[in-house]
Order: structure tokens, then sequence, then C-alpha cells
């Protein structure tokens, strides 16, 4: 039975818009006639974010795909390595098969960096014979994030072995250099590495546009570049893409890559060229089996209000009709519920340092940046013992292994803002232990102790109050959709905020403070680590 589908019709390559009646036969495109009528509306790709962790969301991917058709997502490039750094290719495993449970079209990469790094404790190792056996997969369409550029740079034999792979199976290599210049930005993309999403200056974009790769430009709940990048775009369109990299589930329920089409259209940026960006530039640069509006191609388009605000009518994938008018046609399906998690509760004497100086070394978070600064602060002491210094702005913050039971490595962070009380979450990139930040040793420890009780999960805590979201799946992954998961997450948010936080995203702040490849001052569990110098540096030694 063929479906006949008008409007006016966005042709991208042709730089043309025109009335027409599209003809869909078992999910694809058969016909494109221009045909005159009264339809207002128009039909265009659907959009693909080109670069996310699906588990940020804190839902599996059926759950995400709910909430991603609505804004007129239909694919996406995914990589899965939250839940490899937990459970390795098993995690890897679970995120395809309950991805096929959906139409969304997830494109998920094989994790180069599990761990991260030698710095930290995570729950699982995927080596290079590990790589070659997940991009044999015809699921696996790259090689996700090579964030260990020092290892690219000075040749590690494992991680050559890694992009090798992706070279033998005709697979782009995806990047991930902050502040990268110079030789040895050159010396990473003649490697063989393609993309970047972690260009925070437009100087720094334009140098990576310069040695061949593309650059990604990124707007999540935490690491927001757009404004920094969006003004490379109308020279480099055609070497751009949109990306989220990390998107909560509160944000996901506002909008997706529609929200950053409209942004940049409203710029006075040529709308042919944002949706070359946001629609096309994905599908060829990682050979993604997803329609572009053509004859023949897979049925995957949207149906827009107008060619600014970008309000999605309806979304179609493979020619079925997944949302409406902000209604989502895909329905729960049931997933088991993988895990990892061994660390026994915790006593508030595990959170104390002793004093050994007067100046201690300090993370300075940065609002919507995933980078953070290292300043020198006079540390506050008490009958011997450093102290969070609220007054200041100078909190404890703790990474708790969640692995094996090890003693809490513990630092301070400026600009979270608490007045009282903690939050604490097993989302903390990349190993996802424990990660939280409080006023006293005693709200720390409740904090942590009811991650542990749950065995994962987002919480916030005070001495008369607590919120917990609880994350069962892998302790990063809700196992409720997305409506509700994202109503307690703004919950937990709030409460955060009302401890005083003053950041716009504290738990995706908070998520990125053990990265410790992205500089400069990070914590692990394992210790205090400088991104710069690639080492572990001492709280209290200047």
């Amino acid at each position: 039975m063929t479906k006949i589908i008008q409007g006016q019709y966005v042709d991208i390559q042709n730089r043309k818009i025109f009335p027409a009646e599209i003809s869909i036969e078992n999910g694809k495109i058969t016909k494109i006639e221009e045909k005159q009528h009264n339809v207002k509306s128009f039909l265009l790709p659907g959009f693909i974010d080109a670069h996310i962790h699906i588990e940020s969301s804190m839902l599996v991917p059926t759950e995400f795909a709910r909430l991603a058709v609505i804004h007129g997502t239909v694919a996406t490039v995914s990589d899965p390595h939250e839940i490899a750094n937990v459970l390795g290719k098993e995690g890897v495993r679970f995120m395809i098969e309950n991805g096929k449970e959906s139409p969304l079209k997830f494109n998920f990469g094989a994790p180069s960096c599990v761990p991260a790094t030698s710095f930290e404790t995570s729950g699982a190792i995927i080596d290079s014979e590990a790589i070659k056996d997940l991009l044999a997969l015809p699921e696996i369409k790259y090689l996700a994030e090579m964030m260990n550029y020092p290892g690219v740079i000075f040749k590690d034999e494992e991680v050559l072995k890694k992009i090798a792979w992706a070279k033998h199976f005709q697979k782009p290599v995806d990047g991930h250099a902050p502040g990268l210049r110079g030789d040895d930005a050159k010396k990473y993309a003649e490697a063989g590495i393609s993309t970047d999403h972690e260009c925070y200056t437009a100087e720094e974009a334009a140098e990576k546009l310069g040695l061949g790769m593309k650059v990604i430009i990124r707007e999540g709940s935490a690491a927001k570049n757009f404004e920094a990048l969006i003004g490379l775009l109308p020279e480099h369109y055609k070497n751009m893409m949109f990306c989220s990299d990390d998107k909560h589930p509160d944000d996901l329920i506002l909008g997706h890559i529609n929200q950053l089409c409209a942004r940049a259209v409203a710029k006075g940026i040529d709308v042919f060229k944002v949706l070359k960006v946001a629609c096309i530039n994905p599908v060829n640069h990682y050979n993604l089996e997803v329609g572009q509006l053509r004859i023949d191609d897979p049925a995957d388009f949207i149906v827009v209000n107008d060619l600014t605000s970008f309000e999605v009518l309806q979304t179609y994938i493979s020619g079925k009709l997944v949302a409406e008018n902000g209604n989502s046609h895909i329905k729960s399906s049931a997933f088991e519920k993988p895990n990892n998690f061994n660390t026994s509760s915790k006593n508030p004497e595990d959170f104390k340092i002793k004093a050994a100086g007067d100046i201690i070394k300090v993370i300075e978070a940065l609002d919507g940046e995933l980078i953070t600064n290292k300043i020198q602060q006079k540390a506050l002491e008490k009958k011997g013992e450093l102290i969070s210094d609220i007054e200041q702005d100078i909190l404890k913050i703790t990474v708790v292994n969640r692995y094996e039971d090890k003693a809490p490595a513990v630092a301070f962070i400026k600009n979270f803002g608490l007045k009282k009380g903690a939050i604490a979450s097993s989302v903390a990139h990349d190993s996802h232990n424990i990660i939280a930040v409080g006023t006293s040793d005693e709200e720390i420890c409740n904090a942590v102790n009811l991650i542990i009780e749950n065995k994962g999960g987002i919480c916030s805590v005070n001495e008369n109050d607590q919120k917990v979201l609880p994350l069962p799946i892998a302790g990063i992954i809700s196992d409720k959709d997305g409506w509700e998961t994202g109503k307690l997450y703004q919950e937990i948010d709030k409460m955060a905020k009302e401890l005083g936080s003053t950041l716009k995203a504290p738990f995706m702040t908070l998520s990125f403070m053990a990265l410790l490849v992205i500089p400069d001052l990070k914590l692990s569990d394992k210790g205090l680590f400088s991104g710069k110098k690639f080492d572990f540096v001492d709280l209290q030694k200047i």
C-alpha cells in the first residue's frame, strides 16, 4: 500500500523548496513529485545527533528514542563507552540489542578507551582484540572517540592497533582532543582521527578543520560550545555536524538537534547550510543507513511547521509515523538490568584529610565547560583536619571506588556553591565510580551511602531530607520511562540548587569532575590528577 505525504519539499542538495507529494512503499521513498497543493508545512530529512552517549540521558535506548523522535531525531551516532566502562563488551551488546527494539536508528561505535586512563579503576577493559571483535560487527559503525590523544601522539602500540583495526574495517575514527593545537594536533589528525567534538574556541576548531578533521558543534547539558563555534558554520558547513554529547533527561524532554537548527537560523545563517550540518553530513561521514529524503532512500524524514522554529509536527522512520504533535508512538519494551556494584557502606571518618600545610590545590569547576582550572587556596583547618570552607565555596569532593572496597579519594572543589548538605552520583565519566561534593564529612558520607544502597543513582541530601533517582542498570541508567526519569531528575536538581548550587546543571558538571582526559585538575578514585601533566599531583604539596 502506498502512503502519500504532501508538503513543501526542502531539497537541501539543490537548495530549492517546492510543493511536492512523496510516495512511500515498504518503508522506502518511491516518488517525489512536484505538485501544487495547500499544505504549508515543510518536509525535510530527519535530524541526527552526530555524537552522543545515550547512557547520559539515564535512559535505555528504547526510552531515549521515545523522547528524541518527538523533536525530529531519526538517528544517533552513539558511543556506548559509559556502559562499556562498567560492563565491557556485555554493556555494548546490551545497548545494541535494546536499540533494535526501537525504530530510531542507533549507530553505535566501538569504545576506544576503556578504561579511559590507567589512573582510575573501571569495571572492564576493552583491548585491541576486543576492539577488533566489535568493529567486525555490522552494528558497529566506527571507532568511538579516541580520548587517549597522548597515546596517539606518542605512538602507543595498543592505541595504534585500535586505529589500525578501524582502518582495516574501513570505519572512521572519532576524536577527542580538547585544546590540542599545533604539531600535536597535526600528528593526531595524521594518525587517522577524523572528527573532534571537544573544540571550545573558534581558533582551535578552525585549526582542526584546516587539518582535514570534521568539527562537531556540541551543545549538551553541561558542555556548551555552540556560541563559540557557530560562526564557523557558514564557511565550513560541509565539514561540520551537530551533537549533544551528553543530554540529561529533563533537557531531552524540551528539545534536541532541532533547537540548534533554530538557534543557527536565528543568527541569519543560511537554512540549507544548517540542514546539511544537521541532517546530511553525519550520514555521509559515518556511512549510515539513514534516508536523506531521496527516491529509493529509507523514508526517514520529518514534517516541520516552519524553517525558523523547527517545531516538529511529525517524524517518520522507515515510513512509519513514530511521533506526532509532541506525542511519541514508540512503546516501552521490557529489558534486563545488568549491573556491577561491589562496594560496602562508608563512614564519615573515611572522608577526613589530615592537614599538612596552609595552601591546597583546588579544582575550579567552570559552568558549561568540561575543562577545569587548577587554583591554589588557603585551606580551612579544624583540629588538625582540612574541612569544607562554605564561606569561600571551597568544598570537599570525593570519588569512591564502586567496584571494590578501597579508601575514598578526597580533594577540594570551587564553584559548586552548596551552603548545606551534599550531592552524589554514580554517573562519573568515564569509569563511573561514586562522586560526591558536600559541606561536611557526615553529609558526604550520607550521600555516598545512599548511592551504594541503591547500587547506583543520583541524589541530593541534607540533615532533614533526601531525594534519590535510582539507576539500577550499570549504575548509570534508570529502569523508568523518560518522562518519569526526567521528572525525578528535575526534583533532585532543584534540591541541589536549593542547597545552594549556582551551576546550571550541577549533576552534569559533577559527572565530569572525574574525567581525567579533560584538563586540568580532576579527581579519580586513586587521587588528584593533572590533565596537563597527565599524572597525579599532591593536594597539599605546592
